[in-house]
């Protein structure tokens, strides 16, 4: 097992440069799938999401070129084989493939997709596009058989703008026979950054950043070469890190508008940010003032960066109250910051923090990937040294975090035990 340590209180400073978006990788690698050749995707982040992704890839039989931030994937020796519970359970993202499977070889047998326990999770709306496609859907303890002699364009109304949802309908449609519109569809910029790779490799989709996507279904797709965009919840967590311990911290590579909710938060708590095209520079305040948000989805304050916002609010003067309005499991880091000494207390999908309040070195453990950004930032902050264990979950989804904050002036060790 792993563990992090780290000796709370450092200033930070110099430049942390942000990844390749996590939650766009694990789309458009199974994405990629689709081809009929070569696609070359740049950016990669270097996470263990990608690492379990890479292993459905080459149980499927696909050849796999890893570099150090690009992954060339080739189709051409691909096998529809059945996706086994050991490599399904791995991530959420796991059902992407079972889109792509159907896609391409209109037959797909699997297991239900794992990820971080965070709530309830069910894939009842990606379920409902597959019928509407034209798709016959057997489940018998926890193992999908999914198949259909034809896939036929339709018109898909989402009973909420479900990211995956939207994602899983697209890979489907993008080789069904005819025209499919998505209505209430997601509109995350991880949703364009796929629909842009789409496009390049021969898919005609429309309605790019907006809740009514339009499928001109097609024969066949090809490879192209494709950036990832940047990790905007990577982007966010380095700017409340910044927050709290930042001198003149530079986080770089970043697309300002995919965080301007969490921006404009800031801005509203008094802190001091110098925001440019790519980039943002911002120092710690000790004049924080409270606030209250709910999460919503894109363009609204991301779920995801929820638990990392609350840390921040444990140092900001006054009564803040945070409502979930995503998943109703995401305030399982909060036990954890009150054993640290944050004042916290939950009602329902309601957390009020009453700050400041000074954080204190102890043992926690890391329950999801956003609990553990949680906590380390708490760790930061703290007097004294805070271990972290089960930080794979963080090690999933932040690229060399342990490198990356180093590299700034933080006191962060990963050990093995």
């Amino acid at each position: 097992m792993k563990i992090l340590k780290i000796q709370g209180g450092h200033k930070l400073s110099g430049t942390v440069r942000i990844s390749g978006a996590k939650n766009s990788a694990v789309a458009l690698i199974p994405a990629t799938l689709l081809a009929d050749d070569k696609i070359t995707l740049c950016n990669i982040p270097n996470i263990l999401d990608i690492d379990n992704l890479e292993k459905t890839l080459n149980y499927l039989d696909v050849k796999v070129n890893r570099a150090s931030e690009s992954l060339v994937i080739d189709t051409t020796t691909m096998e529809n084989k059945e996706i086994p519970e050991e490599l399904s359970s791995k991530l959420r993202a796991s059902y992407y493939f079972m889109s792509v499977l159907l896609a391409k070889y209109r037959y797909v047998k699997m297991h239900f997709p794992g990820g971080c326990k965070i709530g309830s999770r069910p894939i009842d709306q990606t379920l409902k596009a597959f019928r509407l496609l034209g798709a016959t859907i057997e489940e018998k303890d926890d193992i999908y058989t999914i198949y259909a002699s034809e896939l036929k364009g339709n018109t898909i109304p989402l009973d909420m703008p479900s990211v995956g949802a939207t994602i899983n309908a697209i890979l489907v449609a993008v080789l069904a026979k005819g025209t499919t519109i998505i209505k209430n569809a997601a509109r995350e910029p991880e949703i364009t950054d796929l629909i842009n790779m789409l496009n390049k490799m021969g898919a005609k989709i429309s309605g790019i950043g907006t809740n009514e996507i339009t499928i001109e279904g097609v024969e066949k797709l090809h490879g192209c070469n494709h950036d990832i965009i940047p990790d905007r919840i990577e982007a966010g967590t380095y700017t409340i890190i910044g927050t709290l311990l930042g001198n003149y911290l530079k986080i770089d590579n970043i697309i300002p508008l995919h965080i301007k909710s969490l921006t404009d938060k800031l801005e509203e708590m008094g802190v001091n940010l110098e925001i440019h095209d790519d980039y943002l520079i911002v120092d710690s305040s000790n004049k924080l003032v409270s606030t209250s948000l709910e999460t919503a989805v894109y363009p609204g304050f991301p779920t995801d960066l929820q638990q990392p916002f609350v840390t921040l609010l444990t140092q900001a003067k006054g009564k803040s109250i945070i409502t979930e309005k995503i998943y109703e499991n995401r305030f399982m880091n909060i036990p954890y910051l009150n054993k640290m000494g944050a004042n916290i207390h939950i009602d329902n999908k309601q957390a009020t923090i009453l700050g400041p309040t000074k954080l204190k070195g102890t043992e926690v453990e890391a329950t999801d990937l956003r609990a553990g950004a949680s906590l380390l930032i708490a760790g930061l902050v703290a007097n004294g040294e805070t271990t972290i264990k089960e930080i794979n979950h963080l090690l999933r989804g932040y690229e060399e975090i342990g490198e990356k904050l180093t590299n700034i002036g933080a006191k962060i060790e990963i050990k093995e035990i």
